[in-house]
Parts: C-alpha cells; structure tokens; sequence
C-alpha cells in the first residue's frame, strides 16, 4: 500500500512545509539514534552518549517530531502565558526552525488548579508556553531512551509500554503465593513533584543541565504574579515525569543489594512501583517498620523528598490495601485483587452527574456519551476479579437509565416508556438502545445499544518484561508482538477491520509507523465518496487520525498494490 503525494516530495530535512515533511524517515533518523544511545549505555560510552543526545535535539527530524507532539496532543489549544498556540501548518513548520539552544530562555509556567481524586483537596498544575513544550518534547527525545535503559525493573508509571495492568500483576506474583511476604508498607510521598531537589536533579540527569536548570527555576505567574520555584519539577511539563521517574530510580536496586542473597529473599522485600506511589512487601511488620522504611527515607531525603506521615503505613495483606485503584486482599490464603470499593463509589456518581446533565438530551446522543465511559472503566478492570462488580455497576446504570426515561415522559406508562428506550437484543430485555439512522448492508436500520459492561470478559493480563527495553533493537520484535496482540484484543468481533489492518501490515501508509491500539486510527476512503466511492472495506485503508487530516489537507491518494485482497 503506498500513499501519492501530488506535488510535495521534499524530505524531511529539506522541508519548507508542514505537510511536505517526510514523516517516515524522521521517525527512522529519530529511532535510529535513540538506538545507539541505548547501546552506548550499555556499554558504559557516556561520552557518546553525549554525543548522540547534541545530534538528536539539533536533528531536523527531532524538532520536527516534537513540535508535532505538542500540537496533537489534548493541550494543543490550551496556550501558555504568551497565549500563543501553534495551530496553522505555517506556525508548525516555524516553530521547528525557532527551536534552537542558543538563546533559548524558558518563560514562567501558567499555575492553574485541579482537583485531585477524592475531590477536595486540589493540586497544581503547570502549563508552559508552546515553544517550551516543542523543547521539553525534543529534549525528551534524547533523554527516554537513557531513562528506559537505566530504570527500576518493577518501575511501572509513566514508562512506555507499560501500564497499571502490569503492575498490579506484578503485586499478584509477589503475594499470590502461600509462602509470600504478608506484611506491606504503602508509601505516599509528601509533594513528589514539588519537593525534588534541584541540585540533585543537575547533579544526576544526563542531559543537558544548562536547559534543564532553566526549566526548574522558570517559575510560574499565578494571578498575574510572578512566583520563583527553589525545587521541584512543574506537573503539566512533557519531560517531567521522566525525571520524576529517574529521581526514584535505584531504590528497587538499592533494595535488592541489601536484602536478597542470590536468589534468596529471606525477608520477602519485593518493591512494586507506579511512578511516585509504592508498595513494599516484607515478611514481618519489623522489617518493615525498623529496617525498610528508615532505608527507604535515606533514600528519598537524599533527593529532596520525605514520606507522608498521615499516609505512610503497614498493612497485613488479611486486611487488604488499595493500589491503582484496586483493593488488593487475601481471603483465607487466597489472594484476590477487585476495583477498590472507593473507585467503584466515584465512577458511579460520574455516571448519575452525566445523565443527571443530560435531561434534554437526544437518546442517542447520551448512549454515545455514556458509552466511552463505561468501556473505558471495563477495560481498565476486565484483568482482575471483577465481574460481580461490572453486573453492580449494570444494575445501578440501569437503575439510573430509568428513573432519567420516566422523568422525561411523566404521562406516559411504564410499559410505554419501555417500549421507546429499552430494546430485547438476543435473550436480553432490558437494553438501553434506538434505532439510528443509519443503515446496514441488509437495509434495516442500525441498533445502537449501550455498553453491556456486564458482559466484559475477564482475561488475565499478559506482564511484560521487567528487562523489556522499547528503545533496543534487540527487543522490537518483542514489543510488535505485543502491539499486534492489543490491536487485535481492540478488534475483537470486528473481523473485516482486523484483515484490513493485517492487510496493510498494520502500518500506516503514510508515515510508515505502526498503527497500534494507543495510537488509534481513522478509516479513509481509496476513492472519495464525492467520486463515486463506496463504504466497502475494499475501498477503505486505516490511517492515524493525524495522519488521516494531512491526507485530507494535501489531497493525498491511497493506492493499494495489486496483491492486497478486497474484502
């Protein structure tokens, strides 16, 4: 499958437009790179390192691929304290060419509040301008690949290709057994990304520490005010979770050094971490409590940071603790891991705020908003002992559905009120569901139907790696086995979608780059409808959302090659 571009062909580091710029091979240069620094790290060639970080942010293709990372992520729209966003392919391809070292002074981050997860304490967020996230995003470019190389095995947050699922398995290995550890500290960190020491971070990031101390001591205007920061990195900032990350990275191995003799752990201290929130596990609350948790303060005070007294504690594992939003418990030697019951209380009360909020609303249009909701959740839980709570959480969204369809209709009966919104699908009789207007290739409109959250299958998650390195070469084919299989669980039952990305090689025929289940894709006509196209799948190719709008921008055609099979 190749993509025509009428009338552009410049390369990508001769490109005077945005939509001229070769994407495939900036991403080759890009990962090229990023691949020898990681084999110059292991090597112990910190030198050259060095070396290959300078040619990375000052690469054509690095500038590039970052300037278009701040401008399709969530925050493109949301401007700095300059009020500038880069919206227009013109603006893009300037602002590649205005990011350069030399002169380059960070502005002070916008300081705005958010509310954090229990709803009533709120937490600040910092928003920099444009140009210093292109920066943060190049830099980051350079830096990732040292990050991944040098981390925790058991760090899990803010990591590529790792996720929550990975280390709540993690927890299920390290307690599942009868002979496991039963004790658990459960350590909260006061302020992580506001109390990191500065020095420290200089001191011990290998990038480059002229940018990086600019950035720390950018401050930030609150009300108009300027506001100077003596330590911590700025949560809103592309590149600081990564040092968030490599501040904390060390202490798994530090732990290992002192407590494990060989492959025995007699103590039973296993550490499981999520960016900054941590368990540590421990045969005894003694071990815990006078050897581990002093060790692990050391460790942290070095760097600025200190555990929360009021939420620091030791757990017995009978009694169960939550982590990532799971409550994590042994139930008469049996280790059962379900969503936390405070998890569950939070995402019903969005659900009751969202239909609540939609009184006036078509039926439709709620089903297509609730839908996303309630996919998600079910995703995020469908790998632990879940399913008698996604059956609660059915039975309250319909509890909900249908107080919200009487409200709307107070003359009318029960059974009439049924009829309009609830349809039987197969052996179910109370599913929430219109007929819309569009129709099927049998000419019958289509049924739209809310998500049957209780029907989510539970399927255990497949751990990655600890030793698993996205940015090795030795590792590639490890981590597009495990793309394919993601894109292929997100296809499930959607047969001609999945022949259809297995038939373009489940790339992405414009930039070349895999098309994954995080990276979603947006299906293009070969032939354009206002051309006579149809919606067959034989005339449909999957593309990036971002990609699919260049296309679109450019008038690009899609071309299949002879060998590829219609559907």
């Amino acid at each position: 499958m190749t993509v025509q571009q009428p009338g552009t062909g410049a390369s990508s580091d001769r490109a005077r437009h945005w939509h001229g710029i070769n994407w495939a091979g900036c991403h080759r240069e890009v990962r090229r790179l990023q691949a020898r620094i990681v084999k110059a790290i292991q090597d112990g060639k910190h030198g050259r390192v060095k070396a290959l970080q300078w040619l990375l942010t000052h690469s054509f293709s690095g500038k590039a691929l970052a300037v278009r990372r701040v401008t399709e992520n969530q925050g493109r729209r949301t401007p700095g304290v300059d009020g500038v966003t880069w919206s227009t392919p013109k603006s893009k391809i300037n602002a590649v060419s205005s990011l350069k070292r030399r002169g380059y002074r960070p502005r002070p981050l916008r300081r705005i509040y958010i509310p954090k997860a229990n709803g009533t304490k709120m937490r600040p967020l910092g928003i920099p301008c444009m140009v210093d996230r292109a920066q943060q995003a190049l830099y980051l470019l350079a830096l990732e690949p040292v990050a991944e190389t040098t981390a925790d095995p058991n760090s899990y947050g803010f990591r590529s290709a790792r996720s929550t699922a990975d280390a709540i398995e993690q927890c299920f290995r390290a307690l599942a057994q009868a002979d496991s550890a039963t004790w658990i500290l459960e350590a909260d960190i006061r302020s992580c990304f506001d109390e990191i020491s500065h020095d420290w971070l200089v001191a011990h990031i290998p990038t480059d520490k002229a940018i990086l101390r600019r950035w720390l001591e950018a401050g930030y205007l609150l009300n108009r005010v300027f506001h100077s920061t003596q330590a911590g990195t700025p949560q809103g900032g592309i590149i600081s979770p990564t040092l968030m990350n490599m501040t904390l990275d060390g202490l798994e191995k530090m732990l290992r050094a002192k407590y494990r003799k060989g492959s025995n752990n007699p103590s039973k201290v296993n550490i499981v971490r999520y960016a900054d929130d941590f368990i540590i596990t421990g045969a005894t609350r003694e071990v815990l409590a006078d050897d581990v948790r002093p060790t692990v303060e050391l460790f942290l005070a070095e760097r600025g940071l200190s555990l929360s007294s009021e939420k620091t504690r030791i757990t017995h594992i009978d009694e169960g603790f939550d982590f990532l939003g799971m409550n994590v418990r042994k139930y008469s030697g049996k280790l059962l891991i379900k969503p936390a019951r405070a998890s569950v209380q939070r995402f019903l009360r969005k659900l009751r705020e969202t239909v609540k909020n939609s009184a006036t609303v078509r039926h439709d249009q709620l089903i297509r908003e609730l839908n996303p909701l309630l996919r998600g959740w079910a995703n995020y839980y469908r790998h632990v002992v879940a399913k008698h709570t996604f059956g609660r959480v059915s039975h309250e969204i319909w509890r909900c559905l249908w107080r919200w369809a009487k409200r709307r209709h107070p003359n009318k009966s029960s059974r009439w009120v049924r009829q309009k919104y609830f349809r039987i699908v197969g052996l179910q009789h109370w599913v929430f569901g219109t007929e819309t207007g569009n129709t099927l290739s049998t000419g019958k409109p289509e049924l739209l139907t809310l998500y049957d959250i209780a029907g989510t299958p539970i399927r255990r998650h497949r751990k990655i790696k600890a030793a698993a390195n996205p940015f090795d070469l030795q590792w590639e084919g490890y981590f597009e086995e495990r793309l394919r299989f993601a894109m292929l669980d997100s296809l499930k039952g959607r047969v001609q979608l999945i022949r259809l990305w297995l038939d373009q090689a489940r790339s992405c025929p414009v930039c070349q780059q895999m098309i994954t289940k995080t990276s979603g894709w947006s299906l293009c006509h070969v032939v354009r409808k206002i051309d006579g196209g149809k919606d067959t799948t034989g005339n449909l190719t999957m593309l990036h959302p971002e990609c699919h709008r260049v296309a679109r921008a450019l008038g690009l055609s899609v071309v299949k090659p002879a060998h590829a099979h219609g559907l």
